[in-house]
């Protein structure tokens, strides 16, 4: 097959690919690959290991990307990694699977160099090493993998494999946020939360930061936000808005926003108040074991708030809580004991 020809293939094979066409693409693809084209040979894996015009073969697929692995190919090299790591087509292999990524990573190929990354901070395939860790996560940062720079924000945040430094935490947490790293995002609000850490007090960032967390379901950034809305912390304060967050975070199984929910809905505070709702999720987080919580659902049971009065519940409750060491909810329950004496 002459340089023109096969020219003309790959031409083919990639808009057929892009067309959806999946049996033109195999076809032009294989014709070249049996040639030693290593473009035609990392699209032919990629079609075997997919199912796509082909029946899946992940087999088949990893000979044909090993057949451009071993001819330099940085991405085939890559994929050759992931295969030995999940052990797709071949024997799951870690040191394998790390030789593949550092021959990638050593050609500047920012997947390859995270993942060889991940391979030295867990010890898989390699010695366990921190230090070169960050040294991989470093390369590939410098190439905006996301991942890599959220990596290396935990990395100077608790000095692991490099000197503890929170102002480069801060650097490489933002870089990952911006790419929307959901992790990097609340912990960037943590650090601008928290005095001290890094930057100075910012409720302002600390809330943009949760905001966004919370927008791509973060539970945790849910709550804390829900708070900064209570509380009017860098945000307009604002029941009604806390109660949103709450609900967000409540729902998903959070102990502490059930027990804000459930305040609120007895207050009456940013929502229609019900003292039945407030027992629903007083309940929920003491299921949880939230002390507070148990310690509340007992006066809503001792007062017949939202559900029927009822001494022998709210006893049983305010000893859960008191069983947690709280020395207010033992004097309750001390308090109990005596009337019944009376």
């Amino acid at each position: 097959m002459n340089k023109a020809m096969a020219q003309k293939l790959r031409d083919e094979g990639f808009l057929a690919f892009e067309k959806k066409e999946y049996s033109k693409a195999f076809e032009c693809s294989r014709k070249c690959a049996e040639q030693g084209y290593l473009w035609a040979q990392c699209l032919l894996g990629a079609l075997y290991a997919e199912g796509l015009g082909v029946e899946q073969d992940y087999q088949k697929a990893a000979e044909w990307y090993r057949r451009a692995a071993e001819q330099g190919l940085a991405v085939a090299q890559n994929i050759m990694g992931l295969m030995y790591e999940r052990g797709e087509g071949v024997e799951q292999n870690d040191a394998e699977a790390a030789a593949w990524y550092r021959k990638a990573a050593e050609q500047g190929y920012p997947e390859a160099q995270f993942q060889l990354g991940v391979m030295y901070c867990y010890g898989r395939g390699v010695k366990q090493d921190d230090a070169i860790a960050a040294v991989w996560f470093h390369k590939a940062a410098e190439q905006d993998i996301a991942d890599a720079q959220f990596n290396l924000g935990l990395m100077y945040e608790e000095g692991c494999g490099v000197e503890q430094d929170d102002a480069k935490a801060i650097e490489f947490y933002r870089k990952a946020a911006e790419q929307g790293i959901v992790d990097a995002q609340f912990n960037l609000g943590l650090m601008y939360y928290e005095d001290g850490k890094g930057v100075g007090q910012d409720y302002q960032n600390a809330a943009k930061w949760f905001r966004r967390a919370a927008e791509q379901g973060d539970v945790e950034a849910q709550f804390n936000l829900g708070v900064m809305y209570d509380k009017g912390q860098g945000v307009e304060q604002s029941y009604t808005e806390a109660a949103k967050c709450f609900r967000k975070a409540a729902k998903q199984g959070v102990a502490e926003a059930q027990f804000n929910l459930a305040i609120m809905y007895e207050g009456g505070k940013g929502i229609k108040q019900s003292d039945a709702k407030a027992v629903k999720w007083y309940r929920k987080a003491a299921k949880q074991g939230l002390a507070d919580a148990q310690f509340n659902l007992g006066l809503m049971y001792e007062e017949g708030s939202g559900v029927a009065q009822n001494d022998s519940k709210a006893e049983e409750c305010f000893r859960k809580a008191a069983e947690q060491g709280d020395f207010d909810f033992q004097s309750r329950l001390d308090a109990m004991d005596s009337d019944k004496k009376d």
